[in-house]
């Protein structure tokens, strides 16, 4: 009975988003006009006792949801800024022509940005970041914003077990104490099975209401592309590298396959010279993700400034590496590539001016949508969701643990925040079960990439950058069925490797 309660909220809001096309806030609103009665009332939440009471408690919660809506529109903030330069300058019209010349074909462009680009972005950066930068330059290329968004969460959504150099796989190895090359090993191989999936997906969505049909070689190609060395590097190198690598590597393999089949274009190509001024940006955060991320000096002196704070002892905090958050990288990029081109202050305070009047709206979104997520966690009606499904299904749990890190990345919106949040439940049930912990931990990594697909407040940070307020439920039905079959794959090669264990 309380599973079923806890469940509510998370129905209400994918049947207003998905069934009758509300935005973000309003779906947030009403979930969280359902959660709060539920966490009270069935669940009899007051709080921990530190923080006083049930007001303490709330202004836990919503201070935890605001810190994190915070963090996230400082991702937001620079990509959008970024964008408008773009635009201002023709930036975004000369990759778009250079993209074009490759192939005229729009999947084929989208598989290079959807895909490649935004799972080397994931791989680099991660926390939101691959969506808020291909899906402005997906839009660019003609695509619709609720497409383009759609586009950019299944693209990138493969590589996220291991975004951020391999940041989801730490909790798991912390609670489990498996080998991390183990794990990351068995989390790869499930993706190399399933994965080719996403691919086709991208190819899907890009050819909406397009005549020709029919080029699905080359979405099979940029999955083979990216899967093949995702997967060896995750088997023999570790969790950092595998969506960073796999991503560069098929990228390059990619690219050139298509500039091989190529047929002459007439009209004007951008010349290379063009083409890097217009990359630069993009080319100085590689450069600095790359150097943040990659070299252990850097990393320890970036990571040695912090902002926490707590509330309740401990109940409720926050957490931010300032000089390390992929949002100041992408500020940093974007002054230097300014500098660089000499652009004016008035056309830098023009383009962030017209950012920042895009921020409201996204803000009351994401707070609303990140308050629920945080209620639902410290209630104990996530929990009661998972243990719910662990006794339902019983022996055939594996095929069910993807769908349930799914679910954590769904209410809490980070891979990594579903990983802490289930691993232990993980590994309890596969005790419980008399079953193997190893693919029943992959199977959590695994599935909390999928809910990136759909979690509500990816949804809203990239629809963002393309002026989609008020229309999230365009991309939710787009990604739902997506993230529905990549679950149910993911699943049943889960239940496949138990079963030969």
């Amino acid at each position: 009975m309380t599973a079923a309660a806890a469940l509510l909220p998370i129905l209400l809001i994918v049947l207003l988003m998905v069934g009758a096309g509300r935005g973000a806030v309003a779906a947030g609103l009403a979930g969280l006009g359902v959660a709060l009665p539920v966490a009270l009332l069935v669940f009899g939440w007051a709080g921990p006792p530190a923080a006083g009471g049930l007001g303490g408690a709330l202004a836990g919660v919503t201070a935890e949801a605001g810190f994190s809506a915070l963090t996230i529109l400082w991702i937001i903030l620079p990509a959008l800024w970024l964008h408008e330069m773009q635009l201002a300058s023709g930036a975004t019209e000369t990759l778009r022509r250079a993209l074009i010349s490759l192939s005229p074909d729009r999947r084929v462009t989208a598989l290079l940005v959807a895909w490649f680009f935004a799972l080397f972005s994931e791989g680099a950066a991660g926390f939101g970041t691959p969506v808020v930068l291909a899906a402005p330059i997906l839009v660019g290329l003609g695509f619709g914003p609720a497409q383009a968004v759609a586009l950019a969460l299944v693209g990138h959504a493969v590589g996220v077990s291991f975004g951020a150099v391999g940041t989801p796989v730490v909790p798991q190895v912390a609670a489990s104490g498996l080998d991390p090359l183990a794990l990351s090993g068995a989390t790869a191989l499930l993706h190399a099975a399933c994965g080719w999936t996403m691919a086709l997906f991208v190819h899907r969505l890009a050819g909406e209401g397009q005549a020709a049909r029919g080029g699905w070689g080359m979405a099979l190609f940029a999955a083979a592309a990216f899967l093949l060395p995702f997967a060896a590097i995750a088997t023999w190198v570790g969790p950092e590298l595998p969506t960073l690598g796999g991503a560069l590597v098929g990228g390059v393999a990619f690219a050139l396959a298509v500039s091989r089949r190529r047929a002459p274009r007439a009209g004007a190509v951008p010349s290379g010279r063009a083409v890097l001024a217009a990359a630069l940006p993009y080319l100085l955060l590689l450069a600095l993700i790359l150097a943040t991320r990659l070299l252990p000096p850097v990393r320890e002196a970036l990571g040695r400034v912090t902002l926490d704070w707590s509330l309740a002892e401990g109940a409720f905090s926050g957490n931010l590496l300032p000089l390390y958050h992929p949002g100041t990288l992408l500020l940093a990029s974007l002054l230097l590539a300014a500098a660089l081109h000499r652009t004016g202050w008035e056309v830098l305070g023009a383009a962030a001016g017209r950012a920042l009047a895009r921020l409201p709206p996204v803000f009351l979104a994401l707070l609303l949508m990140l308050t629920l997520a945080r209620l639902m966690v410290h209630s104990g009606m996530v929990a009661a969701l998972a243990e719910a499904a662990a006794g339902i299904a019983g022996q055939g749990w594996p095929a069910f643990a993807a769908a349930t890190g799914a679910l954590g990345t769904f209410v809490t919106g980070s891979a990594t925040a579903s990983n802490i949040l289930l691993s232990d439940f993980q590994l309890a049930t596969a005790a419980a079960l008399s079953l193997p912990a190893l693919p029943l931990l992959a199977a959590q990594g695994f599935g909390a990439a999928v809910g990136n697909i759909i979690c509500p407040h990816n949804i809203v940070a990239g629809g963002a950058t393309v002026g989609l307020g008020g229309r999230e439920g365009e991309v939710m039905r787009r990604t739902l069925p997506a993230c529905a079959l990549y679950a149910a794959l993911g699943g049943a090669a889960t239940l496949v490797a138990v079963a030969l264990w």
